[in-house]
């Protein structure tokens, strides 16, 4: 297998999971303003949509998006223990888990990020960040994990 990461990305989670599970894999940096790899490959051949982490599989096939990505590592590696058994209530919980910070704590970062974003605006996205965060801290109290 082989991980297409960017430092500071994201794609850190399934560097992470690879590693936690003891997974043999080779990672490639991927340059996301030019959208090509270290060795001087496409992205956008790799990943249409241009964005880490991408995962390629023995057979060729990719696989993007944390969430999906770091449910198959836990899946090929289930004595890892990275995630509950399918079928669980707590496996989707874990879901739930993974789509709340991919779609509503993480993308609500991004117009801090852009330099076009009107003062205005990053004003009330850092007031939505400080809500969920604070959703987050109050599932955390008390607790070493979320799950």
């Amino acid at each position: 297998m082989k991980l297409f990461y960017s430092p500071g990305a994201c794609s850190l989670a399934a560097r992470i999971a690879l590693h936690e599970a003891g997974v043999e894999f080779q990672s490639e940096k991927v340059d996301l303003k030019t959208k090509t790899t270290a060795s001087g490959q496409e992205f956008i051949g790799i990943n249409p949509k241009g964005y880490v982490p991408a995962l390629q599989l023995l057979d060729g096939q990719v696989l993007t998006e944390n969430q999906a990505i770091l449910q198959y590592i836990a899946d090929r590696k289930p004595q890892a223990n990275l995630a509950p058994p399918a079928g669980t209530i707590e496996r989707y919980q874990l879901q739930e888990w993974l789509g709340f910070i991919g779609t509503e704590l993480h993308k609500s970062f991004s117009p801090l990020f852009k330099p076009t974003t009107p003062e205005d605006y990053k004003k009330v996205a850092r007031a939505t960040i400080e809500s969920r965060l604070m959703y987050v801290e109050q599932r955390l109290a008390g607790h070493q994990c979320l799950m």
